[in-house]
């Protein structure tokens, strides 16, 4: 071989060599790489079986014996986390097995309310709230059914509903200071469940905390089976609309939006981030309150109430279910007697349970809750100068009509001056029969001689309802909504303005005054009838035979559903019928009364017969 050629083979050997090298290393690191990617792989699925494995809490059959913490709630903790810590180390220690537990309650009293826990599920077993004390001094229960609850959890398939958790608070305590009851629940595996209930000596809210040692479990699941109960006392017997005044709903925040919903049967939520979700009666609401809002699935169902010869719209059940997040799940219990500063000063939106807007309404749940705030703070304003909530609203409804009035005596003159034109009006409507632009024209030309606004008519009679209604339905909500007036006395015979005036329980009419004989429904058909035959009087241009109907029913139709209103809705009424009667006696004084008479220089104008050809 010659020189090139030794060259040329040595170059190729050296090529070949590196390329073999090269392609081993790269080999060699793809193997290193598929076999860590493999055994983290391998690993992943170990520790998800593992977790898996973990998460499935083995529930005793017949409460057998479980390991219980020697140390646990003795004494008042500072949070419910140094509990927790305390049950962590009790865990770790080798202490002998304890006879099994037995169900047992612990009964927590603040300066708000008596709540009873059972360590059967470690759940709210009841719940009686101090600020709507009963006519005999006795507080009244909120939970429906005590045998149920509230507040059961379900950790994945693992229902703790009737599990027995150990605990080991003293059978009463007295809140003077922040404490803490924890329930634990120990499985054969050593996994625990830790629900601590948080109080404070004058907080609304309920810390509730529930802390997972030695698993992770992927979902839980709260259920609220006891449903709410009524505090107030409902009327006996059926009446028309004395249900109205009572209310029995699913509540909840989701998207900066206050949501109240009725319904007869089951109800799935829509999927939202909901703030808070709960229930309320006719004062008083509790909720279960998120730090931050979650994407739960929450579900209802109606539990009928049965309640003989009243009327209870019933209550219902609630589940709230989420993914678990983190080693644990807490969340606040809230117990809201619906004082609207109270609720408001939460910052959660609360004060729109008691009052909402309509969805017909665009803005309502803004403008019309504004006006129900208002009006009962100058409610309160009057009752802190006058003590005496009847004499409130009465100075409310003065106000309220005052503003109005000046809009209703507009709206009279333009009606009287058009009813003084209507015999000259008649005239040309047979003078220009056939052409009705010159007919227009002519009317108009009339109008404008005698200063008068056709318009100012129609403004003036609307606008006075349009200023009114809101204000009117406002103080309707409000006087029969706000708690400030529960128990509350007026004068003579009215002793609560939240309840109809029954003054002889031994006399009643069924469907209309069931409960006994009131009086401030008879005043009010005597106001409303003498309210509409002076407002009829008033009224140019309307057939006598409707005026002479809507005289008589309207007090009728009033009567049927003032009978069974709160006392402090009926007074109000009156009140409002008195200014009407007044002031329309006071305006007709200086005005030309209205007439349906169409004569003119003292002849009758009648329309000539029409003759077609």
């Amino acid at each position: 071989m010659n020189k090139n050629t030794i060259i040329g083979s040595v170059l190729m050997a050296v090529i070949v060599i590196w390329w073999m090298t090269t392609n081993s290393a790269q080999a060699e690191a793809q193997a290193k790489a598929k076999a860590a990617a493999q055994a983290k792989q391998a690993a992943e699925q170990i520790e998800r079986a593992k977790d898996t494995a973990a998460s499935e809490l083995v529930l005793p059959v017949n409460a057998p014996e479980v390991k219980e913490p020697p140390v646990l709630g003795a004494a008042p903790v500072e949070t419910a986390d140094s509990a927790v810590a305390v049950a962590d180390s009790a865990s770790d220690s080798s202490a002998a097995a304890k006879p099994a537990i037995v169900p047992r309650t612990v009964t927590v009293e603040t300066d708000k309310f008596i709540m009873t826990l059972s360590n059967k599920g470690g759940k709210v077993q009841s719940v009686i709230v101090k600020a709507l004390k009963d006519s005999a001094g006795n507080f009244p229960e909120l939970i429906q059914d005590t045998a149920l609850g509230a507040l059961d959890l379900k950790l994945g398939a693992a229902d703790l509903g009737d599990a027995l958790f150990a605990v080991d608070a003293p059978e009463w305590i007295t809140v003077d200071a922040d404490t803490s009851v924890v329930f634990t629940f120990t499985d054969a595996n050593g996994n625990q469940v830790v629900r601590s209930y948080g109080f404070t000596k004058d907080g609304v809210a309920v810390r509730q905390s529930n802390r997972f040692v030695g698993f992770k479990p992927a979902t839980y699941e709260l259920a609220w089976k006891g449903g709410m109960k009524e505090t107030e006392v409902f009327p006996e017997g059926k009446s028309f609309g004395g249900t109205s005044y009572f209310f029995s709903e699913v509540i909840y925040k989701n998207s900066e939006i206050t949501e109240r919903e009725t319904f007869s049967d089951e109800m799935k939520f829509d999927e939202a981030q909901y703030y808070w979700v709960g229930m309320r009666r006719k004062y008083v609401a509790m909720s279960v309150q998120f730090d931050s809002p979650v994407p739960a699935k929450v579900k209802g169902k109606h539990i009928a109430v049965p309640a003989e010869g009243k009327s209870d719209p019933g209550t219902y059940s609630l589940s709230i279910a989420d993914d678990i997040r983190s080693d644990s799940v807490a969340y606040s219990l809230m117990v809201l007697p619906l004082q609207w500063d109270e609720v408001e000063a939460l910052g959660q939106g609360y004060e729109k349970i008691i009052v909402t807007g309509s969805k017909w309404f665009p803005g309502s749940s803004v403008w019309f809750v504004w006006i129900c705030k208002w009006l009962l703070k100058l409610l309160k304003f009057f009752y802190s100068i006058i003590p005496n909530y009847g004499v409130a609203i009465i100075l409310v409804t003065f106000i309220v009509r005052g503003i109005t009035t000046p809009f209703t005596i507009k709206q009279m003159k333009s009606t009287r001056g058009m009813a003084k034109l209507k015999p000259q009006i008649d005239a040309i409507n047979v003078k220009y029969r056939s052409d009705p632009q010159k007919k227009q024209a002519a009317i108009m030309e009339l109008y404008s001689k005698n200063n008068i606004n056709p318009l100012a008519s129609c403004t003036g009679g609307c606008l006075p309802m349009f200023i009114q209604m809101p204000i009117f339905m406002g103080l309707f909500f409000v006087l029969g909504r706000a708690m400030e007036l529960r128990g509350m006395p007026a004068f003579l015979w009215i002793s609560d303005l939240s309840k109809s005036d029954v003054v002889w329980s031994g006399f009643s009419i069924p469907f209309v005054m069931p409960s006994g004989l009131a009086i401030l429904p008879w005043i009010m058909v005597v106001t409303t009838y003498f309210q509409t035959k002076v407002t009829m009087s008033g009224s140019a241009g309307m057939d006598p035979a409707q005026q002479k109907m809507m005289v008589w029913m309207m007090p009728a139709m009033m009567f049927l559903f003032s009978a069974v209103m709160p006392s402090g809705l009926v007074l109000y009424w009156i009140v409002s019928n008195l200014w009407s009667i007044v002031q329309y006696k006071v305006i007709n004084r200086n005005l030309v009364p209205a007439t349906t008479s169409s004569k003119l220089n003292g002849k009758e104008v009648k329309d000539a017969e029409i003759v077609k050809k």
